[in-house]
């Protein structure tokens, strides 16, 4: 693993041309680089060009659908985008329990990966495997360079101040993934690197020689250690188990890496440590100014803001149930767009952790002060959220007060241009209604121009409980839907057993709701098969349970709800472009990749047919 001898080369070159041209392959990667993200910027600047067009069509109401294609370059690029989403929105479930992690990424960042591995392969590859008597030291120097030039880019991925995603226009945490696999790619470079080395040793016998003349290979072996362990910890099963103990670990470990490998590689190529090192530290400044922004003020303006105080923010916590807890946030004094996430620190819950939750309200919370309020939703699954939640509990049951001291860092996300499609359709599965809440009452009291002129909207869940704390909210986005004059469907989907008599029903309307819940129970009687299997009948539910509930334009059911079905319906129904948004389980997520892809290449999207695009947006739940 002897990076020292980097510099040399060949019987047929000398160590300078060996090191020019390792170097060269090294400015060729981010030359690669580079173009990458030219080529994602200038897609991003077309879209955003293509939104304001959209737009501004929809001031002009003689326009009956401002979101289809009016030009040959519009409706060129309108073909070419439905083509690149019906490639790239496939992804195949390992429905498998306990494999699910084994699930591989959508299609569309294979493609990527693939351009990628192709690149670093050329680099490993290329003019390097000849059979002579420097075939190993050759690979094992060219891998060498291959590797090192890979760390800055991993270092950047990894930063929520991250310049990369600023340039292509998405949040940092949907860089994530790619983070990973760079990593894992960078392992096995590595691996080639040391390994092609130590065959050669054993070969000539010089291991004990090599230890001993050369420490920097003690450093080499140390620096692969590190990196078969943050590969290894960093699969989903491992991360799982003790999330909060992953991230410390972790962040331990890449900073060790870096001083291992500083020590380990020569001068010519320590450079890229140091680029590693700016990337970390820039981003590590970027939080913590915005910690000291956000959370200390030198005068709290107490006589007209509740719960102004020096340092932090005062947080009510609110149980629902032992599954979620509710967080109200006072006296927050930035401002935020739907679907953005902030990082919470609770010193008195958990004093070295900062979780990242999304933010549930799109606007000023109702009998709150006059400065923001925001909310969260945490579900309890194991530590951090789960202490939260006994916590809460056990205010809610005692005569201390109900607040405590919050820190907030954020907002972090870059949300997307949902006023440039014509319908909308929200689908999430428990607490990923809060993201999809948001967007939905967002747009509704919207005063920009917009195209949208339908949301359909699904929530599904197994408990009542779950659904419960948005059920109001949603009957208040109705309201406002026909005030606007935009179109709003909601669907509830309580699949628990017996779950669909826990959510809260409007008192008006007890009645109702009792007879909701006897429709229900006899749509499940007919919907049992032969073998005693309750078969999802999506198309009864909502004409049977239309009429029985308090509202037309809201649908309660105890089913499984058609995915598929329900995209469909809306897309049909639409003259104009689709937005699809899903925030939900890996499951749940790859279906609505499938519907949609399915459904864009059946009809035949912008290829010569009246059918317009489909966009989909993902969030996922992940550790």
């Amino acid at each position: 693993m002897d990076m020292g001898g980097m510099d040399m080369g060949d019987s047929s070159m000398s160590p300078g041309d060996m090191v020019t041209t390792n170097m060269g392959y090294a400015r060729g990667y981010w030359y690669f680089i580079i173009a990458a993200l030219v080529l994602f910027f200038i897609i991003r600047t077309v879209n955003a060009m293509q939104d304001w067009s959209k737009l501004r069509r929809s001031k002009t109401h003689s326009v009956k659908f401002p979101t289809k294609p009016t030009t040959m370059y519009s409706q060129l690029w309108a073909t070419l985008t439905a083509v690149a989403r019906e490639m790239s929105y496939p992804q195949f479930y390992v429905p498998i329990r306990g494999l699910s992690w084994l699930t591989p990424p959508p299609m569309g960042r294979i493609y990527i990966l693939l351009a990628y591995w192709a690149v670093v392969i050329y680099m490993m590859t290329k003019d390097a495997i000849i059979a002579d008597v420097n075939f190993y030291e050759r690979i094992g120097y060219r891998n060498a360079w291959v590797t090192v030039m890979q760390v800055p880019f991993l270092y950047l991925l990894a930063s929520r101040a991250n310049v990369i995603a600023f340039i292509v226009g998405m949040s940092y945490e949907r860089l994530n993934w790619l983070h990973r696999w760079v990593a894992r790619t960078m392992f096995v470079t590595a691996s080639v690197h040391g390994f092609t080395f130590w065959h050669e040793w054993v070969q000539h016998d010089m291991v004990d020689w090599e230890l001993e003349m050369m420490p920097m290979v003690k450093y080499g072996f140390g620096a692969w250690g590190i990196l078969l362990w943050m590969t290894i910890t960093s699969f989903k099963p491992f991360r799982s188990m003790a999330y909060e103990l992953f991230v410390i670990q972790h962040i331990l470990a890449a900073i060790i890496f870096l001083w291992v490998v500083y020590v380990h590689v020569p001068k010519s190529a320590r450079y890229n440590v140091w680029f590693a090192i700016a990337a970390l530290c820039f981003d590590r400044a970027f939080r913590l100014g915005l910690l000291f922004w956000h959370n200390i003020k030198l005068r709290p303006n107490r006589s007209c803001c509740e719960g102004g105080q020096w340092i932090g923010h005062q947080t009510q916590l609110s149980p629902v149930g032992e599954s979620m807890t509710v967080l109200t946030i006072k006296d927050v004094h930035f401002k935020w767009k739907p679907g953005q996430h902030l990082y919470l620190w609770m010193p008195s819950v958990a004093p070295f952790e900062a979780h990242p939750y999304t933010i549930a309200s799109a606007h000023q919370m109702p009998e709150t002060c006059i400065c923001n309020s925001i909310q969260l939703v945490v579900r309890a699954h194991s530590g951090f959220s789960k202490r939260l939640n006994r916590i809460a509990r056990k205010l809610e049951t005692s005569s201390q007060k109900k607040t405590l001291t919050a820190l907030v860092v954020g907002p972090y996300g870059h949300p997307t241009c949902w006023d440039a499609f014509e319908t909308l359709v929200l689908i999430s599965a428990s607490t990923g209604a809060s993201y999809t809440l948001p967007l939905l009452e967002s747009v509704l009291r919207s005063k920009a121009t917009s195209c949208i002129k339908r949301v359909d909207f699904l929530l599904a869940a197994r408990q009542g409980e779950e659904i419960g704390f948005y059920h109001e909210r949603l009957h208040e986005a109705i309201q406002k839907a026909k005030s606007v004059g935009i179109e709003l469907e909601v669907h509830i989907a309580v699949t628990g057993n017996g779950q669909l008599a826990l959510l809260s029903f409007p008192s008006t309307s007890v009645s109702a709701a009792s007879q909701e819940k006897h429709v229900l129970e006899e749509e499940y009687k007919g919907s049992v098969n032969v073998e005693g299997i309750g078969q999802p009948l999506m198309g009864q539910s909502r004409r049977r349970l239309s009429r029985s509930s308090t509202d037309s334009h809201i649908h309660h059911s105890a089913m499984r709800p058609d995915v598929a079905a329900f995209i469909r319906t809306a897309v049909e129904a639409t003259g104009g472009e689709t937005g699809v948004v899903v925030c939900g389980g890996q499951s749940l997520v790859a279906k609505v990749r499938m519907s949609v892809a399915k459904l864009s290449d059946e009809r035949a999207v912008h290829k010569g047919t009246d059918a317009q695009g489909i966009y989909l947006h993902v969030e996922e739940y992940c550790f």
